[in-house]
């Protein structure tokens, strides 16, 4: 007659069902940051919806490469980045629609939240956004190369940290400093011209020393 033994060796399916079950709330915890980059990157929903799925499908299907206690969420933008640069290259030979027809809009990041019974409001960052920031703005990002335009969202919307988006773009932390300084002074350009058209400063050259928005080149007296 054998003894159970309660060691470790015997305990395998168990312990490989909790560690799947953390990777796939880890996956689906992510979903909101992966749909608002990939709509921003792609500036259609069913297109975003694609590289979403494309995503998880990859995720999933390579799970056995994550390694547990790691970064998921680099590991998964990742996945994001290498999957929407397919998809550019792709898209340079065989461009495809850029909308959907009209009654289309149903869309798996919506489903899912849907069926989670989350709440469906807007983050934080898309709040703000949505209601301060209008069409040129979202231009204004949208405009920037796409190579600056990834770690500048990661950054300012995502909240990632130089490490994590280092991580998610497989490119040096200094490269991503560099790029972020950069896009965001190209960011700030677009922002100050937008700006001026809306009447909310008076022409003058961005950065310049001293002065109030509305007097140009004017150093304050006190």
């Amino acid at each position: 007659m054998f003894e159970e033994s309660n060691s470790p060796g015997n305990q395998p399916a168990s312990t490989d069902t909790a560690v799947q079950e953390d990777f796939e709330a880890g996956v689906i915890a992510q979903l909101d940051s992966l749909y608002r980059t990939a709509l921003r990157l792609t500036h259609n929903p069913q297109e975003a919806e694609d590289l979403v799925q494309e995503t998880m499908l990859k995720a999933f299907r390579f799970a056995h490469s994550y390694q547990p206690g790691t970064n998921l969420r680099a590991w998964l933008f990742r996945i994001l980045n290498t999957s929407a640069i397919n998809r550019y290259r792709k898209q340079a030979t065989h461009p495809t629609p850029s909308s959907l027809p009209e009654g289309e809009e149903f869309y798996l990041y919506n489903r899912i939240r849907d069926l989670s019974g989350q709440e469906l409001t807007a983050g934080a960052e898309d709040e703000v956004l949505n209601r301060y920031l209008d069409e040129d703005v979202y231009k204004a990002l949208n405009d920037l190369p796409v190579n600056f335009r990834m770690p500048v969202m990661l950054a300012d919307i995502e909240g990632m940290s130089y490490k994590e988006i280092a991580e998610a773009l497989q490119i040096p932390i200094g490269t991503v400093m560099s790029r972020i300084s950069r896009g965001r002074r190209q960011l700030q350009q677009s922002l100050w011209n937008y700006a001026q058209e809306k009447g909310y400063v008076t022409a003058r050259t961005p950065g310049a020393s001293g002065g109030s928005l509305g007097t140009p080149g004017k150093a304050d007296s006190t």
